[in-house]
């Protein structure tokens, strides 16, 4: 009666969309139940430190809420009222669905859409085997990376750089456009290591103080969209002052002579008027990495999530070009590795079925889309069917209200596979309860570190939970999809990927839990030169030929600057609409994951707005006012809480929030646009002008009166 359980650790990969993919020690209880989730010390990057909030993953896995059977709308739309049914009834409904919408309209009327709920290669890309083996209609995935990607691509031509491990051997770590507190813990280990062995001086750039900022040695608080500004008036700096390496230059560069006159007029006091910074904290930042050679840039997300972030990320990638950090170690830039991999996913993704003639639609446009914008629609025909994995665009795609009257659509059918009643499962017509990562196999990759690894079933399904590959392979059987990759399990997939990639064999891979693929040092800091036929960093990139997966030019991309530059084309605020606003990333949730488990929920406890005292005044905002966002797209109330550590005429509103904790039910979302950032796509969630009001009390408040019950639930 008092025998304790026998607890076993087994390794397990972190599927969620966060860089560090981290390697995971996971206490497994019993053939169903999981304990404390801890970091896999031996695993380098990882190095035994992960977020709290996958520590206490057993809240999400084991949460009383999630979906354990298939339901069946018996509702409108917008009802929310479904009833228990057979997995047998639920596939049936959706393949006769997506064969209707194939025979009337065409195959391109089906739209499978994902995105990156799990980060596994076969539960977040076996979607488009049935895409591809169908002929449905294509995604181009704009809704994260496009922007930064292609920045950074721009300069070096590949998506690789400075092994991230090498942050501890910095003398200095440039945090630019990211949160790691908040999003990436693992930076903030590497970068406090560096501090405390080296006395290395760790520089944050964003736009408001947050939990990153108030760690760093020098913290600079800039206007949203400036960066490039910045970026510029430091270059301006090096070569004014002697600290551009002008041997580097000349040998790894396209136009280090171009580029200097270019910034001749843009100095700190040019940046200032456009930042809002000091010229001060301009030359401070130059100083400390033109004299610390060994200056690390880890360049993030946040920063390219504007209509010039693909400028702005170029431009802060500049900087060590100019004082050649990419020689030493410790030195260099780092956004992404995921160009390292070379994973050949055929089998996975039925590659050779692929019919590029096949309209591939904007994943960001999504609302555009569903509601028959015909451009958004790409000439071609509506969509009349969907099957939704791994996302949740109800939530978190931009110009929700487009969104959701598309989703209201009575001739749309939608079947959403998810893990918790979300919004989006909340419109559909069929729900399909889904595995998590400790239920199903999976093969990871890292965008922010260089390990290939396996992340292997550990505990049984709850209920009638099935994973992705699964259902995707159950539903071709029904449309009469054909691949050979539908007759496999996932771990024939997994291997053939590794096999066809020249990455050893799953058994291999299982034995060694991980594989560190990180490139030579030479190759990894481009020492052996820049990945464009004359091996040239690009400082005049040509923008519409970046190599990176693009669906051809796209927003204003005819008005690119040819050198670093700041390019006024944000949102910028009106007399009408006099704020910035940007909906940046919460602690405790990741985009809209972790907002059913109850500690987060307590400690992020409501939708807030920050705003600066100076600018809540005049208003007569305080804290814990109720205050309505509102521009051309829609309105969103929210409570206010004034913080010193916005710039003047700065918003931050940390999100994402379920819609259903806003008291009429619109998120954050209902405010940013899907309008096209230049020169491949992507959405900028950081670029929105609004204007901002004090309301007595919101009309209804149904939804914060439940969200309250499950915090008192949880003390």
């Amino acid at each position: 009666m008092t025998a304790q359980p026998r607890i076993e650790r087994r390794f397990s990969v972190c599927p969620h969309d966060c860089p560090s993919t981290c390697g995971l020690e996971v206490e497994v209880l019993d053939g169903r139940t999981i304990g404390r989730v801890r970091g896999a010390e031996d695993q380098t990057y990882t190095a035994g430190v992960i977020c709290a909030k996958v520590a206490r993953y057993a809240e999400r896995i084991h949460h009383p809420d999630r979906l354990l059977h298939p339901l069946k709308r018996v509702g409108p739309k917008t009802s929310g009222r479904f009833v228990r049914v057979s997995w047998d009834e639920a596939l049936d409904l959706t393949a006769e669905a997506f064969l209707k919408a194939e025979r009337e309209i065409g195959p391109e009327a089906v739209w499978p859409y994902f995105y990156a709920g799990t980060m596994g290669y076969v539960m977040r890309d076996g979607i488009n085997r049935l895409r591809h083996a169908k002929r449905y209609s294509g995604q181009y995935s704009t809704i994260c990376t496009t922007s930064s990607w292609t920045g950074f691509i721009a300069g070096t031509g590949k998506l690789a750089g400075s092994d991230p491990r090498e942050m501890v051997k910095a003398d200095c770590v440039v945090i630019w456009g990211t949160n790691p507190v908040h999003t990436q813990v693992n930076v903030m280990t590497h970068a406090l290591a560096a501090r405390k062995n080296r006395g290395a001086k760790i520089v944050a750039i964003d736009i408001y103080k947050n939990a990153t900022v108030k760690q760093a040695d020098l913290g600079l608080v800039l206007r949203p969209g400036t960066d490039g500004a910045l970026a510029c008036a430091v270059m301006h700096v090096l070569f004014r002052d002697g600290h551009a390496d002008r041997d580097y230059l000349a040998r790894y560069t396209d136009d280090p002579a171009g580029l200097e006159r270019h910034l001749a007029a843009r100095d700190p006091a040019w940046a200032a008027a456009i930042t809002g910074l000091s010229s001060d904290e301009i030359e401070a930042f130059a100083r400390l990495v033109g004299t610390r050679k060994r200056a690390y840039f880890r360049l993030g997300y946040g920063f390219s999530r504007s209509r010039n972030g693909a400028v702005n990320m170029h431009a802060a990638l500049c900087i060590p070009a100019v004082t050649g950090a990419w020689q030493h170690e410790g030195g260099g830039a780092f956004h992404s590795n995921s160009g390292i991999y070379g994973l050949r996913t055929n089998a996975i993704e039925a590659l050779d079925r692929q019919d590029r003639s096949v309209r591939r639609l904007d994943q960001s446009k999504i609302g555009r889309v569903l509601t028959g914008d015909p451009e958004a629609l790409r000439g071609g025909p509506p969509v009349a069917a969907m099957l939704v994995q791994n996302t949740n665009p109800v939530s978190v795609a931009p110009e929700q209200e487009l969104v959701k009257r598309g989703f209201a659509r009575e001739d749309l059918f939608v079947c959403v596979h998810e893990q918790f009643m979300t919004e989006t499962a909340r419109m559909a017509d069929v729900v399909l309860p889904a595995t998590m990562f400790l239920e199903h196999d999976d093969l990871y990759t890292a965008g922010g570190h260089q390990h290939l690894q396996f992340g292997p079933k550990l505990v049984e399904t709850p209920g009638e939970c099935r994973s992705n590959h699964d259902v995707i392979c159950a539903l071709a059987e029904r449309v009469g999809a054909e691949h050979r990759g539908f007759h496999m399990s996932p771990r024939e997939l997994i291997d053939e990927t590794l096999q066809a990639s020249k990455r050893g064999t799953l058994a291999e891979l299982e034995a060694a839990r991980f594989v560190d693929l990180q490139p030579p040092f030479a190759e990894a800091h481009y020492l052996d030169g820049f990945r464009y036929p004359d091996r040239k960093f690009r400082f005049r990139p040509d923008w519409t030929s970046v190599p990176n997966a693009n669906d051809g030019p796209m927003g204003p991309h005819e008005r690119l600057p040819g050198l670093p530059d700041h390019w006024a084309v944000t949102e910028e605020a009106t007399e009408e609409l006099p704020f910035r606003l940007a909906t940046s990333p919460a602690r405790n949730f990741l985009n809209s994951t972790f907002t059913e488990t109850p500690t987060s929920l307590a400690r992020e406890a409501r939708p807030e707005v920050l705003v600066h005292p100076d600018d809540a005044g005049p208003l007569g905002i305080a804290t814990d006012n109720w205050v309505r966002l509102r521009n051309e797209r829609g309105a969103v109330l929210l409570r206010a809480r004034l913080f010193p550590g916005v710039r003047r005429g700065v918003l931050i509103a940390e999100s994402i929030w379920p819609n259903a904790a806003y008291p009429d039910g619109r998120g954050i979302n209902t405010l940013t646009g899907a309008d096209s950032i230049a020169p491949y796509g992507g959405a900028a969630f950081h670029d929105n002008r609004v204007a901002l009001e004090r309301v007595v009390a919101p009309v209804d408040e149904p939804a914060l009166a439940a969200r309250a019950k499950v915090l008192d639930s949880v003390g």
